[in-house]
């Protein structure tokens, strides 16, 4: 019986060193974006594991619910290593849970120091990659479109559409030409089931933000003034609903349906040749490419800025900027703050790592290890190329400032009710300023 005790405690122990080891040596990371959620599980967290020794645990938030899902895993007694924050804003509520990285091999990979957040005398959040948006289009249908004998429009290519008034003209004639061009419609539609609105409420507010804050900046750049901002007057809302307009009346589904329209949904639409148009980010090529059965050519993915009729828009290129910055939790052990600057110094300076990094993840990134290399992806391309585009000017992303989510929850809700037909124009710019400037108070502005 003696021995029989002895082994079990034995196994017992050895079990529990297994498991301690096994926690110490695991990396946690709380993921935002969901397109990349099935390459950090099943190339990145692999090919970690095998080059290291160390696991690496990710758990993607879902879409829209990553503030939400980081407070509820904080507070977990495994809580994660490294997450993220979406710039000056959504670091202040995550204050005391951000460790100091200056003296992480991470940081040092970093080439420009001073985009890096700080708080408290510490760099604490360090940014990972630069993105663009705009109006991604099919440039074979396009082209087919404009080898049409009876189009209305006198440009021949989609480079040459400049203005709103141009992109106007060129999508109500191809919307009279779409069964012709074999579509449902020339923009994807117009998505706004839960955790997709994000689209409009950021991406598609960036401009009308940048123009107000660019006129109302007192020498203080655009995203500056609006980090101040204690009111945002929403000038040029009507920029805003002509493009939201053009959108919702040109797409494959009625105003109707787009309820029931996830991001997944359009482009899907996007990627099975059904529209030519959507508005979304480089990081979309994953989106197009992995659809099942999809018929766009890769080279024919291409960006155009987004067009809203605002003053000087003929020289505007995509808005580029970044809203991903890596954070290592302040709360947990030394060693697991170490295996987590080993994991991102490994993502970002490894071969394996690197071509994860800008060959499957598609990031373009500011760090001195990745300076041999160049973007296999056609969006990161094309976002290269629009950043260097003589006689263009880049559009910051301005929506950093948005002063809360609940702000973009109040004016994704009124907008759903413009589309729905239950709220006026008017009252939908009432919610956007009224929020603002409660929200803005709510946050010590």
């Amino acid at each position: 019986m003696k021995k029989v005790l002895v082994s079990l405690l034995i196994a017992l122990c050895s079990f529990s060193l297994f498991a301690q080891g096994g926690a110490e040596n695991e990396v946690y990371y709380l993921n935002y974006k969901a397109v990349a959620a099935d390459i950090y599980t099943d190339e990145v967290a692999p090919a970690f594991e095998e080059e290291t020794g160390i696991a690496l645990k990710v758990v993607t938030a879902a879409s829209n619910q990553y503030t939400q899902t980081l407070m509820s895993e904080l507070a977990k007694n495994d809580p994660p290593d490294i997450f993220q924050v979406n710039g000056v804003v959504g670091l202040q509520g995550r204050i005391n849970d951000v460790a100091p990285l200056e003296n992480t091999e991470f940081y040092k990979l970093l080439n420009d120091k001073s985009t890096a957040l700080s708080a408290n005398g510490h760099v604490v959040a360090i940014p990972y990659a630069l993105e663009g948006f705009g109006i991604i289009y099919n440039d074979a249908i396009m082209r087919e479109y404009f080898a049409l004998p009876d189009k209305a429009v006198d440009i021949s290519s989609a480079e040459e559409i400049k203005s709103f008034e141009d992109l106007k003209a060129v999508v109500e004639d191809m919307t009279k030409h779409k069964e012709e061009l074999g579509i449902d419609g020339v923009f994807a539609s117009t998505a706004m089931a839960p955790g997709s609105d994000w689209r409009w409420t950021t991406h598609l507010m960036n401009l009308p933000l940048y123009a107000e804050f660019s006129e109302n900046s007192e020498g203080l750049d655009a995203v500056s003034a609006g980090l101040a901002a204690t009111e945002f007057d929403f000038k040029y809302n009507e920029n805003f609903k002509q493009l939201f307009d053009l959108y919702l009346d040109n797409s494959t589904v009625s105003r109707a349906l787009v309820t029931s329209r996830t991001i997944a949904d359009a482009m899907a639409e996007f990627a099975l040749g059904r529209c030519v148009m959507v508005q979304n980010g480089n990081w979309a090529t994953i989106q197009i490419l992995g659809v099942d059965g999809n018929v766009v050519n890769a080279d024919d993915i291409k960006f155009m800025p987004v067009y809203m009729g605002l003053e000087g828009e003929e020289e505007q290129g995509i808005c580029i900027g970044t809203e991903n910055y890596f954070c290592i939790n302040s709360h947990i052990s030394d060693e697991d703050k170490a295996n987590a600057d080993k994991y991102l110094t490994w993502l970002f300076s490894s071969p394996t790592g690197k071509d994860l990094v800008v060959n499957r993840l598609g990031f373009i990134a500011d760090y001195s290890s990745l300076e041999d290399t160049e973007p296999s992806d056609v969006l990161a391309v094309e976002m290269q190329r629009w950043m260097g585009k003589e006689g263009t000017k880049t559009i910051p992303w301005v929506f950093s400032c948005i002063p809360s989510d609940q702000w973009k929850m109040d004016f994704g809700s009124a907008l759903l009710e413009y589309v729905n037909g239950t709220m006026e124009w008017s009252e939908v710019v009432n919610v956007a300023v009224s929020s603002w400037a409660r929200e803005a108070e709510l946050a010590g502005r």
